[in-house]
Formats: C-alpha cells, sequence, structure tokens
C-alpha cells in the first residue's frame, strides 16, 4: 500500500518514484500515473526513497518535502550525489519555495500543494521531453562550446565551467543556462525560456523560470564569489545572459 513501499503493476515506459506519506494523495497520484503507462514505486519515507532511488533505475522522482526518517530538502541532497534522475518537489507553502530556491537543492521543478494530479502527470511529462530534446540538439551538430565572459557550456559533455571550477547543474538548470548563453545580451521572456527549456507550455506555475534562475545564480556565485551578477533580470520582461 501507499505509504509503505510498493509497486504498482503498469506497462513498460518511463518509471517514476513518488515519495509522499499521505498515502490517500499517494495513491491517488500513483493511479494517473500508472493510467498513463509508467512504471510506478511509492514509499512515505526519506531515508527510503534514497535508497530506492539507488537501487533502481528511475527516470523521475516526486518527492514531498515534509518527510519522516529524512525531509524531502535532505533526501533530495543525497539522491543528487548518486542519480540524475528529474526530481520535482511537492510542498505544502508557498513560502516554502523561497527556501528551496535559497537552498538550491537540485530539485528540476515542483509544485505547491493543493495541485491536480492532471498537471503534476503534465509537468513530469514535460520534464521527460527535456531528454529528447537535448539529444536532438546534438545530432543535429549544435554542440560546439559556448564561452561568455568567464563560463564555458559545452553542450556535448554537459559541462559548466567557470573559471577553473566546475559548476554541478542539473539537467534542467544546464538547459536553461546554455539557452541564456546561446545569445548572450538578448532578452528571452519567461514564456520564451518555459518553450525552449520545458518545451511548453506548463500548466500551473509562472514562477517556474525565476526558481530555477535563482539556482543558478547562487550556483555560479558559489564557483566564483568575485563574478558579477551573470543573469541579468529585465523588469516586467525577463532574463538576459549579461554579454
Amino acid at each position: 500500500m501507499p505509504g509503505s513501499d510498493s509497486d504498482i503493476s503498469s506497462p513498460p515506459g518511463e518509471s517514476v518514484l513518488i515519495v509522499e506519506d499521505e498515502s490517500s494523495l499517494a495513491t491517488i497520484i500513483a493511479g494517473y500515473f500508472t493510467k498513463e503507462g509508467f512504471t510506478v514505486k511509492v514509499t512515505g519515507n526519506g531515508l527510503h526513497a534514497v535508497q530506492m532511488a539507488r537501487a533502481m533505475p528511475v527516470s523521475v522522482i516526486v518527492l514531498d518535502l515534509g518527510l519522516p526518517g529524512i525531509d524531502g530538502i535532505e533526501a533530495c541532497r543525497r539522491i543528487r550525489t548518486f542519480s540524475d534522475a528529474y526530481i520535482l518537489m511537492l510542498t505544502a507553502r508557498v513560502e516554502e519555495v523561497d527556501e528551496l530556491i535559497g537552498l538550491s537543492v537540485g530539485a528540476d521543478d515542483y509544485l505547491t500543494k493543493p495541485f491536480s494530479p492532471r498537471v503534476l502527470v503534465a509537468r513530469v511529462k514535460a520534464l521527460l521531453r527535456r531528454t529528447r530534446s537535448a539529444t536532438e540538439t546534438t545530432q543535429a551538430g549544435n554542440d560546439l562550446p559556448i564561452t561568455v565572459g568567464k563560463i564555458t557550456i559545452d553542450p556535448r559533455s554537459r559541462t559548466t565551467i567557470l573559471g577553473s571550477h566546475q559548476i554541478p547543474l542539473t539537467k534542467i538548470e544546464f538547459d536553461l543556462l546554455c539557452h541564456l548563453a546561446s545569445q548572450p545580451g538578448r532578452v528571452f521572456t519567461r514564456e520564451q525560456l518555459v518553450q525552449a527549456v520545458w518545451g511548453g507550455p506548463l500548466v500551473g506555475d509562472d514562477q517556474l523560470v525565476d526558481v530555477h534562475v535563482g539556482h543558478l545564480r547562487k550556483k555560479l556565485k558559489e564557483g566564483n564569489d568575485s563574478v558579477e551578477e551573470i543573469i541579468q533580470t529585465v523588469r516586467g520582461v525577463g532574463y538576459a545572459m549579461k554579454g
């Protein structure tokens, strides 16, 4: 049963690990993903989630912030040390989003409760489209390194070097930085970035780009605290990479 570790049979396809200690909500979410052809596993414990993510191949992890064992933030940190699965965080309060931005724990997306299970499935599908889009970009030959100021971005190896330091980025963070750096100085609207990076449009949350820009800024600042703000906010419009 959801709430304890379990398998839910479904046709072969992408796999999702649902980490939610509210058993009724976990059951509903699992049912929606199963109907969409996902292989689903469920746990309600943060420590078990880390163990399961290490032991099984998983495409996406839906991870609640408030969990027994260890909370979602610590579970996300630990999972990020060995897995590049997409992680979508579930938060009970809007205020927690600011905490996630400040901690930059490596989540790729988030939803605040209450939410529609259909929206959750749509957001997960949008994350998974990024895998195909990245592959298509490499196959098309658009994989030459990009250098902007002190940053070098290599789409083929998916690495980001700032000065002499490699900056660890999630898949979404890398794709967002790469798109901004493709045309330094150009202002991209949030809608344009969602379309380019998530394969949008997305349902539900127009703060998504702001969250990931916050993550990027924090990581780039940690990589070189003498570097000026690289990603600039154009008030009322969107973001631009400093040329």
